[in-house]
C-alpha cells in the first residue's frame, strides 16, 4: 500500500523511510487553490529556521516555518519559482544564525555559489526499459562485469580546458567503452561537493548530482543513453562522513545533528570531517533515502559504498575511542544501517550491484543479512591488490623469496564475492601510475603491465580498471586536467591500449573466467609454488566443465620446454598471449602443444610450453581425448644445447646455451632469456 505524506515523515522519524525525499526538501505543493512550493526540514534543536531566497529578497522575516512532529519544520511559498536560489536561514541551538543548504535539494547553483535550487524533478523519458529487461534475471555472481573507473571532470576536457557537460560527456564516453569492452562504468562521487580536490569524497548534496557538468536531465541523459548501448552505470557513494562547511550538514541546527556528539567520536581524525551518527533513526532514514533516490530516480545499476571499514569499527585510525555496549569496537549501529542499506536497495531492484569498499578482515561483507552477513553483493579485494602490488614492485632477482605473494590471495578469494581493483587510489599521492610502479627498462615496464593485467583477469573476481590505465598513463592522475591521451600517438601506449581491448572482449567471451566466481568449482590450481621460476599456473572452469589453462610468467626471462601438468589429453592451443608482437611483445608463445603420458603434479599427462618472459598465455582446454600411444615426448620451443653463437640467451644446468635461428628466435637481434632445468 502506497505511503501517505504523514506516513512518510512519521516513518522518517522512526529510521525506516526508504523515500523521505519525495516529503522532505522543496516540493511543487498547492493551498486551497494556490500554487507554490513547499518547503520540508529536520532541525530538532533550531530555535526558529525561516527559507531565504531569491523568491523574497533573502528577507528572513518573509517565510518563516512552523516545528511539526519529530522535529520537522514546514513552510509554503506561493511566490518560488523554479531554478530560484534558497538556503535556510536558521536561529541554532545557540543562538547563532546559519545559512544552510537544503540536506535534501536535488539541485544546486554552481559553485562558489551554495545555495540550493528550488528544482522539480522533471518528467524524463527514458528509453533504457529493454536494457533492464535484459538484466532483469541475469545473476550477477554468473556474469562477466568489468568495470571502467572514472572521474568526469579529468577524463576529456575541452581544448581550453572547460570540463564537458553529462550529454557532451555521452557521446564521447559510449563510443569509446563500447569499443574497449567494459562492461560498466563507475562514476566517482558526482553528488554535489564544494571542494573539487576532494574528487566528491566530501559531500554535502546527497540527492543532487553536482552543478559542475549540468542539470540533472544531463545526468540522466549520459545514464539513459549508457544503457541503450548496454553498458551499466555505478554511482561511488559516500555515507561515512561529511565535509565541516559551514553551509553543510555540519552542525546544522547547532547542535551534533547528523553526527555524534561524543567529541571523542564525531570525527574523523585523518580526514577531519565529521562522521554519521548511525544511532540516529532520522539519519538512517536520510542514508536509505538518499541510496535509494540514486536507484529509482537516476536509474543507476548500483552503488559503490566508500569506506566502509571506517563506519564498521568505532577505533578506526583512532588511538582512543568509546567502545560499544560490550565493550568491542564494532559500530553496532553502523551495522545494523548497512543491512537496512542493502535491504532497501535490492527491493528496488534485484539486479542491483551493491559493493562495498572495505578494507579488513571483516567477516560475511557480501553474506545475507539472514546469514549474519552484512548484505553486499561485492566487495573490493584490497588484499589482492596490496599484495599484487608489493610484489611487482620487486626487482626479480628477489621475487622467488616472496612467492606467497601471489598464491596467498586464493586462500581467501572465495569468503566474499570479491572486485579486484585496480582504482584511482593506487594512481594518487606518490603511489606512481600503474605503468611506473612496474620495474625494469622501459620495454619491460609495459610488459609487465600487460602481463599483469592478465593476470587481473584470470584470477578469480569481478574487475575494475581505472580510466588511463588502459593505455599505460605515465603521470599519477590529477582531477584538474585531463588524461594525457595524446599518449596513443606513441607506438606502446597504442599497443597497450589494444592489448586491454582485446583481453577485455576475450573476457566476455570467455565462460571460464566468470561464470564460476563464487566457489572452487572454477578455480584449479596446477602449481602454485613455483617460486625459483616466478610462474602460477592454473585452470579455469565453467558450469559446463569448459575449461582454460593459465601461465603467468612473472620473471623477465623466457623459460623453455617448462613442463605443466595438464588435465586432459589432446592439444592445447593458445587463445591469448600478452607477449604477441601486436602488444609490444616478442611473439615466443606456441600457438599449439600436445599432451604426453607423464605425470606431472597429480596430473596424469603434461606437455612442455614455452613461457615467454614477464608474459600471460591463455590456453584451451581440449575434451577428453584417447591417451598418445607413443612414449616418445614433444617438446615444445626446444633448444639444443649443441647450437653456439656469439649472442648468449639462456643457462640450462649452468651452461651457456644460444641459438643463431632467427626465424626460431623469432626475432632479428639478440634476446636474452632462460631455459628451463627442469
Amino acid at each position: 500500500m502506497k505511503r501517505t505524506q504523514q506516513d512518510e515523515l512519521a516513518a522518517f522519524s522512526a529510521g525506516e523511510a526508504q523515500r523521505a525525499f519525495t516529503v522532505l526538501g522543496c516540493h511543487p505543493a498547492k493551498e486551497g487553490d494556490l500554487p507554490g512550493y513547499r518547503f520540508r526540514v529536520w532541525a530538532p534543536k533550531a530555535r526558529k529556521i525561516s527559507v531565504v531566497g531569491d523568491f523574497n529578497k533573502w528577507d528572513p522575516n518573509q517565510l518563516p516555518l512552523q516545528q511539526v512532529a519529530g522535529g520537522i519544520w514546514e513552510g509554503f511559498s506561493p511566490h518560488a519559482k523554479e531554478l530560484d536560489a534558497y538556503k535556510y536561514y536558521i536561529v541554532q541551538e545557540s543562538g547563532q544564525i546559519a545559512y544552510k543548504t537544503d540536506p535534501f535539494a536535488t539541485a544546486y547553483t554552481k559553485l562558489p555559489d551554495t545555495s540550493s535550487l528550488v528544482y522539480s524533478l522533471k518528467q524524463f523519458h527514458w528509453h533504457d526499459q529493454a536494457y533492464f529487461r535484459r538484466n532483469r534475471h541475469k545473476k550477477n555472481l554468473q556474469r562477466p562485469i568489468n568495470i571502467y573507473e572514472l572521474h568526469l571532470g579529468s577524463w576529456r576536457r575541452k581544448q581550453n580546458g572547460e570540463v564537458y557537460t553529462y550529454e557532451e560527456l555521452a557521446s564521447e564516453l559510449i563510443k569509446k567503452k563500447k569499443k574497449m569492452g567494459y562492461t560498466h562504468v563507475e562514476f566517482l562521487r558526482i553528488t554535489e561537493h564544494p571542494y573539487g580536490p576532494s574528487w566528491g569524497y566530501q559531500v554535502t548534496g546527497y540527492f543532487a548530482p553536482t552543478a559542475r557538468y549540468g542539470d540533472p536531465n544531463g545526468l540522466k541523459t549520459l545514464i539513459d543513453q549508457c544503457h541503450q548501448s548496454g553498458i551499466g552505470v555505478i554511482l561511488d557513494w559516500v555515507p561515512s562522513h561529511f565535509p565541516k562547511d559551514a553551509h553543510g550538514l555540519y552542525e546544522f541546527d547547532g547542535s551534533c545533528q547528523y553526527e555524534p556528539s561524543d567529541p571523542l567520536m564525531n570525527e574523523h581524525p585523518d580526514w577531519t570531517t565529521r562522521v554519521f551518527d548511525y544511532s540516529k533513526p532520522e539519519v538512517q532514514s536520510f542514508l536509505i533515502s538518499s541510496g535509494v533516490f540514486w536507484l529509482e530516480e537516476y536509474h543507476f545499476d548500483g552503488l559503490r559504498v566508500d569506506a566502509v571499514a571506517s563506519m564498521l569499527y568505532l577505533d578506526y585510525n583512532r588511538k582512543h575511542y568509546t567502545p560499544n555496549k560490550f565493550g568491542g569496537r564494532e559500530n553496532l549501529d553502523a551495522i545494523t544501517f548497512l543491512k537496512k542499506l542493502n535491504r532497501a536497495a535490492f527491493a528496488v531492484r534485484k539486479s542491483v550491484l551493491m559493493i562495498a569498499e572495505e578494507s579488513t578482515t571483516f567477516p560475511l561483507v557480501t553474506k545475507p543479512d539472514y546469514d549474519g552477513g552484512l548484505g553486499f553483493l561485492f566487495k573490493w579485494n584490497m588484499g589482492w591488490m596490496n599484495d599484487s602490488f608489493r610484489y611487482l614492485a620487486l626487482n626479480p632477482i628477489e621475487r622467488n623469496s616472496y612467492h606467497h605473494y601471489l598464491n596467498f590471495p586464493m586462500t581467501y578469494a572465495y569468503s566474499e564475492n570479491f572486485i579486484l581493483p585496480l582504482s584511482h587510489d593506487e594512481v594518487v599521492h606518490g603511489k606512481k601510475s600503474m605503468i611506473d610502479k612496474m620495474p625494469g627498462t622501459y620495454d619491460e615496464k609495459f610488459s609487465s603491465l600487460r602481463m599483469f593485467y592478465g593476470y587481473q583477469m584470470a584470477h578469480p573476481g569481478k574487475k575494475l580498471n581505472f580510466m588511463g590505465n588502459e593505455f599505460a598513463q605515465f603521470l599519477e592522475w590529477r582531477e584538474d586536467r585531463e588524461l594525457d591521451w595524446f599518449l596513443l600517438d606513441y607506438e606502446r601506449h597504442h599497443q597497450m591500449q589494444a592489448f586491454v581491448r582485446d583481453l577485455n572482449f576475450f573476457y566476455l567471451k570467455m565462460r571460464p573466467l566468470w561464470e564460476n566466481d563464487e566457489n572452487w568449482d572454477g578455480f584449479q590450481w596446477i602449481h602454485p609454488d613455483d617460486a625459483s621460476h616466478n610462474v602460477l599456473s592454473f585452470l579455469r572452469w565453467d558450469r559446463k566443465g569448459n575449461g582454460i589453462l593459465v601461465l603467468c610468467n612473472f620473471c623477465p626471462l623466457c623459460w623453455q620446454n617448462y613442463l605443466v601438468g595438464l588435465p586432459r589429453y589432446g592439444t592445447y592451443s593458445l587463445l591469448l598471449s600478452s607477449d604477441e608482437k601486436e602488444y609490444g611483445g616478442l611473439g615466443f608463445a606456441e600457438k599449439r602443444v600436445r599432451s604426453q603420458i607423464q605425470k606431472e603434479r597429480g596430473f596424469e599427462q603434461s606437455g612442455y610450453f614455452c613461457l615467454p618472459p614477464l608474459s600471460t598465455l591463455y590456453y584451451t582446454v581440449p575434451k577428453q581425448t584417447a591417451p598418445m600411444q607413443s612414449s616418445e615426448k614433444e617438446k615444445n620451443c626446444e633448444i639444443s644445447e649443441k647450437t653456439l653463437c656469439s649472442d648468449v640467451i639462456g643457462r640450462r644446468s649452468g651452461k651457456s646455451v644460444a641459438c643463431t635461428d632467427a626465424d626460431h628466435c623469432k626475432t632479428g637481434g639478440p634476446i636474452w632469456r632462460q631455459v628451463s632445468n627442469r
